[in-house]
């Protein structure tokens, strides 16, 4: 896939823009000496100009940037974009957004303000995904950088490796698949990805993953004070969006949070190649008000930008009034005739339904980057025919279908009472719009696991934004595995989920 987006980067590469410098590639002492691969670009008018850093995606390089690049650079902006260390022609191996790679970032700006016509004062860093992280990492490390447009980027690497004490088996598989392929991993890299894989050393990977998080540098970011914008997908495989509306609600500097349909970078994607773009549109907006200096209103905007996954474009002043009010759904008795308890009422006790452990139904999160990514591009959400879903594997409830549209905004929660479940486990929470004809159309979803013996679990579905239409039935799919996910469970065990189970679903 990286090497896919690149090529296409290089053959979409711009001729150099009128007013400009043209492109100019170079060398960047990083940390220690290491050789960083880089190349800049600047308005040819005299004078200082803002600065943009841009630090490449995972398993990409600095050419990534290479059409933003030009039209930044017309628009008044030098623009820097390096590969960061381990990948490709940079020297070192792969730090992961570590203590190394927020140096390299620091000595980036140095060689910056010594080499180009800086502004010293007028700083901003940004990115896709690995670049998203550096970019907001180093805001908490380099008070010399006044904005950051983070872009499908991550603010708690731990969540987004564990979310649900769940590991993330496809996500993390074609990180470490790119780092083979075209970086140096560090020996410490390895061993993470190793010990991650094999469920092993739990406790130091997430000391790893801590390391590498924005969260764990709030209190940093807010007294460096720069300016952060924060544009995701709602499908993120990599990185979930609940992350980041935790970061954000504890963000004090001037902010924006914008969630849009698709997967990891989908959103980004048309941009980088140089067409009009969203994203795009609004980091450049963002870093004309907090880098250049106009006076284009984005100051004054509403903090929270949504693109629900089928209805138009909403804004609102924080996340809460996002959310709305909440509902509870109690789960109802199975229905031996079609296998399909209520969703619904009151919570109720009296029943329980038995879910073999190990075995896997056509409810999904889909395969990552390509399901939500192709559900971006289409405008149609992954869907199933629930008559599919195998009730012998699976729990199924499915609400009263309401007479007016009914707005979801924000995360669903899940909570399950269990009755003999094994010492550890793995559930998955499907939450579907189901029409008339039993097409069931993926809202969102999110596994949790457990490591010691346990009578329940709670479960925070991803964070979504769906209107489901009237006529249509709010429907739950619990089972035991999903191929986007490791599981806990154990072949031939089974977990029993029973009475005094409910889903609480934010209706704004």
């Amino acid at each position: 896939m990286s090497g896919l987006i690149l090529a296409v980067v290089v053959l979409a590469a711009p001729a150099e823009a009128a007013g400009t410098t043209g492109f100019q590639a170079v060398d960047i002492s990083g940390s220690g000496g290491v050789t960083l691969k880089a190349n800049w670009i600047a308005p040819a008018g005299p004078g200082r100009h803002p600065v943009i850093v841009f630090p490449s995606s995972w398993g990409l390089n600095d050419v990534e940037y290479i059409a933003q690049a030009k039209i930044l650079a017309g628009r008044g902006y030098v623009v820097v974009s390096y590969t960061p260390r381990g990948w490709w022609f940079s020297g070192g191996t792969i730090d992961t957004a570590g203590p190394l790679d927020l140096a390299d970032l620091s000595k980036v700006l140095d060689w910056t303000i010594a080499n180009t016509p800086a502004d010293p004062a007028r700083i901003g860093a940004a990115g896709i995904s690995y670049g998203a992280g550096i970019s907001l990492l180093g805001a908490g490390a380099d008070p010399r950088i006044r904005a950051v447009a983070a872009l499908s980027g991550w603010s708690d690497l731990v969540y987004s490796l564990y979310s649900g004490d769940t590991r993330h088996q496809q996500s993390a598989g074609l990180l470490s698949l790119a780092a083979q392929l075209v970086g140096k991993p560090s020996p410490e890299l390895t061993r993470m990805l190793g010990d991650f894989s094999g469920n092993r050393n739990v406790e130091q990977v997430k000391d790893w993953g801590r390391i590498r998080s924005a969260g764990t540098y709030l209190a940093a970011i807010n007294a460096n004070q720069p300016a952060v914008l924060l544009a995701n997908g709602w499908g993120d495989s990599f990185f979930p969006p609940n992350q980041l509306v935790d970061f954000f609600g504890g963000l004090t500097t001037p902010k924006r949070l914008e969630l849009r349909p698709g997967d990891h970078a989908i959103a980004e994607l048309t941009g980088v190649l140089g067409l009009p773009n969203d994203a795009w549109r609004s980091l450049s907006e963002w870093f004309d008000h907090y880098l250049a200096g106009q006076s284009n209103g984005v100051e004054s905007e509403p903090a929270v930008q949504v693109k629900p996954l089928n209805a138009a474009a909403e804004s609102y002043p924080d996340w809460s009034a996002l959310t709305g009010t909440n509902r509870r759904y109690g789960l109802g008795r199975i229905r031996l005739l079609d296998g399909t308890g209520l969703l619904g009422g009151a919570v109720s006790g009296g029943w329980s339904k038995r879910l073999p452990a190990d075995k896997d139904t056509v409810a999904g999160g889909g395969v990552v980057l390509l399901t939500n990514g192709a559900s971006a591009i289409t405008g149609e959400q992954p869907s199933i025919w629930l008559p599919f879903v195998d009730r012998g594997r699976a729990g199924v409830w499915a609400a009263e279908r309401p007479s007016a549209v009914q707005h979801l905004r924000g995360v669903p929660k899940v909570h399950l009472e269990l009755s003999g479940a094994a010492r550890t486990g793995t559930l998955v929470t499907y939450l579907y719009d189901l029409d008339a004809l039993g097409n069931a159309k993926l809202i969102t979803h999110a596994p949790v696991s457990w490591l010691d013996a346990t009578s329940s679990v709670d479960v925070d579905l991803f964070a979504t934004a769906y209107d489901l239409p009237a006529g249509h039935s709010l429907t739950l799919v619990v089972d035991t595995t999903d191929p986007l996910y490791y599981d806990e469970n154990a072949p031939g065990d089974s977990i029993t989920v029973t009475g005094g189970s409910y889903l609480d679903v934010p209706l704004g």
